[in-house]
């Protein structure tokens, strides 16, 4: 077995990964290099074609179109634009955003002749808003996903909303030109924001200096508990973030955008109150996708002692003391920035929690030569299996990980262990957690299988975008 360190750094490059999505021939070493439409067409137009055109060599539902599928290409389709796509036959197939320096050349918005203006953009970002609507998240929370890229139909586009900020997370080109647009479309659509609490943050020169609401109110919930006391912002604050890798793979640079910092920027969640930083955090800032498996993890806590591997900024954790009321919680990751971050969540929510600054690796096996074991673990570790290259070293990191953990649950204890990797199905990550089961002579009772929450959709046409497995067990005696 593999037992290389394991980076605790969480990965950027979608929810549902762009696996698939590696260099072309053209693109190894320089992708600046790379000639705007390296498949452009010969011909100087189709006549019975509409402008900008793809003529593809094969069609499928799914929302990727890779470069290998495209027989030729409109002279005049440019990186980004709304493209019209033929299939073999000439028959029109739909509409999509077009990159002909990525390997998913397009990504397809609507199928049949249907246009992509301004009309769409706004259907499409205002099913997704009443998606959440209905199923009242906002009662949870004042921070959820409100577009979930594939699932939404909006394929290279996370939205996510934290307090007043909506935060946008671009995976294709095409999506990244869109930001300002889309941006003032789903604040149009939402309304002003309303959000639990919002602390003061530094004025700017040159920014609006009006003090805002305090971040708590005479009478407002203790933590742990749901409240309707609410502040409200008149605008919504922007942020736009990129992923250098996706930046690599889709052929383009994203510019510095001048707004002001967001600073101490908190929001709730289940009456939890946490820091989060959208900026300069991994992804977005915070896993919204936990959020259910954060409160049912806090039911098994009472009186117990706990141990959240892999922790990031505290949320299992935090779960487990102040609404499970744990009486003692461990929380281990690498990422220092991350580890500041819960601390400071703690210190918010006024409990006392362990951290501990350490790859999970070695603080396991320090932990099993002591003989430590503890009633609750919980085991969150980062998308390990980015490409389909890294596919087996993930597996064995993945059942190294689980052997070492397995260890350390008590007799009688509950163990949640968690995979973000899109490339490891369902059955894939059962059979990992059944072989170091075995291997460590642990006996296991399955509880549960969970995913994601209601604002983490799927499409049946990109089922790959169901990519959180959670599995809850109990180890027998």
């Amino acid at each position: 077995m593999q037992t290389d360190s394991l980076s605790n750094c969480r990965f950027s490059i979608s929810d549902r990964q762009l696996e698939n999505q590696r260099p072309s021939k053209l693109e190894i070493g320089n992708w600046q290099s790379v000639p705007d439409n390296p498949f452009v067409s010969e011909q100087p137009t189709k006549p019975e074609f509409q402008s900008p055109w793809v003529h593809l060599r094969s069609a499928t539902y799914h929302p990727f179109i890779y470069s290998r599928m495209i027989r030729e290409v409109d002279r005049a389709a440019k990186q980004g634009d709304v493209v019209n796509v033929y299939d073999k036959a000439g028959i029109l197939f739909g509409r999509g955003l077009f990159n002909p320096r990525s390997m998913i050349a397009v990504r397809m918005l609507v199928h049949g002749d249907r246009a992509v203006d301004e009309g769409f953009w706004q259907s499409a970002i205002g099913q997704a808003i009443e998606l959440r609507r209905r199923h009242k998240i906002e009662e949870q929370t004042d921070a959820y996903r409100l577009v979930h890229a594939e699932g939404d139909g909006l394929s290279g586009l996370i939205l996510e909303r934290y307090a007043d900020v909506l935060v946008f997370e671009a995976f294709s080109v095409g999506m990244y030109q869109r930001v300002d647009m889309l941006a003032r479309i789903a604040g149009e659509l939402l309304g002003p924001p309303t959000i639990l609490e919002r602390v003061p943050r530094r004025v700017q020169p040159g920014h609006d200096s009006t003090p805002l609401n305090p971040p708590l109110a005479r009478g407002e919930p203790a933590p742990g508990q749901i409240g309707s006391v609410e502040n409200r912002s008149t605008i919504w604050r922007i942020v736009s973030r990129v992923d250098d890798n996706v930046e690599r793979l889709e052929g383009f640079r994203s510019k510095p955008r001048a707004s002001p910092s967001i600073e101490n920027l908190i929001i709730r969640e289940h009456g939890i109150r946490y820091r989060v930083d959208v900026e300069g955090g991994q992804k977005t800032g915070f896993f919204c996708d936990q959020r259910e498996n954060r409160l049912r993890f806090s039911k098994f806590c009472e009186g117990s002692s706990v141990l959240d591997l892999c922790c990031y900024t505290g949320g299992f954790g935090l779960a487990a003391k102040v609404l499970g009321k744990a009486n003692e919680v461990t929380s281990v990751d690498l990422d220092e920035s991350a580890l500041e971050i819960a601390k400071s969540n703690a210190n918010l929510n006024q409990v006392r929690i362990s951290h501990v600054h350490s790859d999970v690796f070695p603080y396991l096996r320090q932990m099993i030569a002591n003989g430590r074991q503890f009633d609750a673990v919980v085991l969150d570790p980062p998308k390990l299996a980015l490409t389909r290259d890294d596919y087996e070293d993930a597996v064995h990191k993945y059942q190294d990980l689980n052997q070492l953990a397995l260890q350390v649950v008590r007799p009688g204890g509950f163990f949640v262990t968690c995979s973000c990797s899109g490339l490891v199905s369902s059955e894939a990550f059962m059979e990992v957690v059944m072989r170091a089961a075995r291997w460590v002579r642990v006996n296991l009772q399955l509880i549960d299988r969970t995913g994601p929450g209601p604002d983490h959709p799927v499409m049946l046409n990109c089922p790959e975008s169901s990519y959180l497995k959670v599995l809850w067990f109990r180890r027998i005696s």
